[in-house]
């Protein structure tokens, strides 16, 4: 299973029991990489020996109370959110902290349930701004990291610099990509390039999901155990299951039925999956990249296809341009294409007529 997320969460709390169940909550919920600490009085020196994704603290500790280190993290690490663990009768306390910047509050005993949103919610707006931070770099310094993983796309176009500069940005994050852009523009070379600069350790798995219906998706993407349903004679990994640690590239997703929109909400939500015919859950390793050529916002209105399903899908959105709004990428793939054929021939490269009007 791959580290997630990439900074770690610090869990700050005198009690070393609630520390083990929230960590166990967060893996169970795809959240791996957490920091227990259940003396106050280290907290300052863990958050200057490294960086974290987020803070989670009691408010009411012995030796440093959360109420007098909350300011001062706040203060001296701006960046770091902070969530604040109080009972009943501190709520308006927790209230006090988050007027000076803590990001939210929970109430003891803990939710299960708003314990992984708050702070599935926290780690997402933390690496949104990393992603940011990185995308600025890389538009102020106008150069590529990895030229080498573009190699495949034939361009010279500024708009499509743009974009390889912004996927370089988000490449190393688990979150999901929805590309978009007419038929032959090169969605899925794209998706494969976020796979090549995500460095993840699985395969690339591409399936094109218009025409499933509802339960061929399941067993397509999920699998199924022996016995499942009839004709299931022996057990079948699905889709996930094969990319690993690597990228589930579904394309035509605006083509997905309403009933597989709520499965693969559910998915990307819990992060968990179920065989079918299995009762117990599966973790999801790979990261989703989808595409499609329809409009899904137009989509939505029409009733067609799911807001909260596009909310978790845009959390990065690439649009690629077609060719006709980048006609300075014409002379180029002639040139390219001319020189595939050619060697594929065995012939010489032809050159082209005088009156090309691309040329």
């Amino acid at each position: 299973m791959p580290t997630y997320p990439s900074l770690p969460i610090l869990l700050v709390d005198d009690e070393e029991q609630f520390l083990l169940s929230a960590t166990l909550t967060l893996k169970s919920a795809g959240m791996n990489h957490v920091v227990r600490c259940s003396d106050s009085r280290k907290v300052m020196e863990l958050l200057a020996s490294r960086d974290f994704s987020l803070i989670m603290m009691d408010m009411m500790m012995p030796h440093i109370s959360g109420r007098e280190l909350v300011p001062q993290i706040i203060r001296e690490y701006p960046n770091v959110p902070v969530i604040i663990l109080t009972a009943v009768n501190e709520v308006e306390t927790a209230v006090e902290a988050m007027k000076s910047g803590a990001l939210d509050y929970i109430v003891k005993p803990v939710d299960t349930s708003r314990l992984v949103s708050s702070i599935r919610r926290a780690v997402e707006m933390r690496e949104m701004r990393n992603e940011n931070r990185l995308l600025k770099k890389y538009l102020l310094s106008g150069k590529l990291e990895n030229p080498g993983a573009f190699s495949e796309i034939i361009t010279q176009d500024n708009a499509m610099r743009a974009i390889f500069q912004y996927l370089e940005a988000i490449a190393r994050t688990p979150l999901p990509v929805l590309i978009t852009g007419e038929t032959g523009v090169g969605k899925e070379l794209i998706a494969r390039v976020i796979h090549d600069l995500s460095q993840r350790s699985g395969e690339f798995v591409a399936v094109n999901v218009a025409g499933l219906d509802d339960n061929l998706f399941s067993d397509t993407l999920f699998g199924h155990k022996k016995g499942a349903f009839t004709g299931a004679d022996a057990p079948r990994k699905g889709l996930i299951e094969q990319a690993g640690e690597g990228t589930l590239f579904l394309d035509e997703i605006g083509d997905l039925g309403i009933e597989s929109q709520i499965k693969l909400l559910r998915l990307l939500q819990e992060g968990k999956y179920y065989p079918l015919g299995a009762d117990v859950a599966r973790m999801i390793d790979a990261r989703i990249v989808v595409a499609t050529n329809q409009n899904l916002e137009k989509m939505q209105e029409e009733g067609s296809f799911r807001k909260d399903l596009y909310y978790r899908l845009k959390f990065h959105q690439v649009h690629i341009p077609p060719l006709r709004e980048r006609l300075e990428d014409v002379p180029l793939l002639a040139e390219h294409f001319l020189e595939k054929a050619a060697k594929r021939l065995g012939k010489k490269k032809p050159t082209a007529p005088g009156n090309c009007s691309f040329c």
